[in-house]
């Protein structure tokens, strides 16, 4: 029978701390494991609560009552988890097809009026509306500034399906490279320019309204905290009430009915849910008419 050597105990010694060292290493590491486990975990469920807080928070909103003017403020459901909640008419925004269609010279011109405003010198404007207007028509007929069918390019030969399809338009670059260049134009509101939410930014492109007038129609329109969208916010009962805090004569404010509307029945919601540090958010353009709001858009 061979007898194996005897190992030193030096050496044996080193082979019992590194097979400890060994096993403390999987150790830490198991740990590591659970603990990166129970932290996703507790994501997870921090985010899955999170977005129902949102889902909350719309199914408030949408209710048949509640108005932009309805005061929303933030709740909490349960400790650390609720939601917050914003409404914004979409009436008080261009609505970019509405302007095109039938290509009526006086939409167009405020249309450009407003692309002037936002930087694009008058070239720009004139290939941006013509490509616009060849990407939204039906024909193959280009216009003089304007695009057809052209290698990869092709236009859609129908109105556009939601502002950021503007990107897609050829000639568009100078006004979707800027920062925030969306935010004053839709294509889900019933079209004529909302008067009782309508940014003075916007009024001011009417024709016929200068700053001064449209500086004291927001201030009556805004109430008493300056702030639109509040509760205070002074309701309009009619167009002619409207007139009258513009100081139009009917002659000046038959001028604007082409333009102009009240009360659009179309919302944008933003719904923010929150649980922990956790935060879902969920957008909607919602039409509020009669029982049941039709859903025009929904991103979360």
């Amino acid at each position: 029978m061979k007898i194996l050597p005897a190992i030193p105990r030096g050496s044996a010694l080193l082979l019992v701390l590194w097979a400890m060292l060994l096993l403390v290493g999987a150790t830490f590491g198991w740990i590591a494991w659970v603990q990166m486990r129970v932290v996703a975990h507790g994501e997870a469920s921090h985010g899955m609560e999170a977005r129902a807080m949102a889902r909350s928070g719309l199914t408030i909103a949408l209710h048949p009552q509640v108005t932009r003017l309805t005061p929303l403020p933030p709740e909490e459901l349960v400790p650390g988890a609720g939601y917050e909640l914003r409404l914004r008419s979409e009436g008080g925004k261009l609505n970019i097809n509405w302007l095109l269609d039938g290509e009526e010279p006086l939409k167009i011109t405020l249309f450009k009026h407003w692309l002037e405003r936002h930087g694009l010198d008058f070239q720009q404007r004139e290939v941006l509306v013509d490509c616009l207007l060849d990407y939204i028509d039906a024909d193959t007929v280009k216009r003089l500034n304007g695009s057809e069918d052209d290698g990869n390019y092709h236009p859609a030969n129908r109105q556009l399906t939601s502002v950021e399809e503007l990107r897609q338009v050829r000639g568009t670059e100078p006004l979707t490279s800027k920062p925030g260049w969306q935010d004053e134009l839709t294509v889900y509101s019933l079209g004529p320019i909302d008067l009782t939410s309508a940014s003075a930014e916007i009024l001011e492109l009417l024709p016929g309204l200068g700053d001064a007038r449209v500086k004291a129609f927001v201030t009556i329109r805004q109430g008493r905290d300056g702030i639109d969208g509040t509760a205070d916010d002074h309701v309009f009962k009619d167009l002619s009430e409207i007139q009258q805090a513009l100081s139009l004569s009917p002659a000046q404010f038959e001028q604007l009915r082409p333009f102009v509307g009240m009360s659009d029945p179309t919302m944008e919601i933003r719904s923010l849910g929150h649980s922990g540090a956790t935060t879902r958010t969920i957008e909607v353009i919602a039409r509020k008419t009669g029982g049941k709001p039709q859903i025009l858009s929904w991103k979360e």
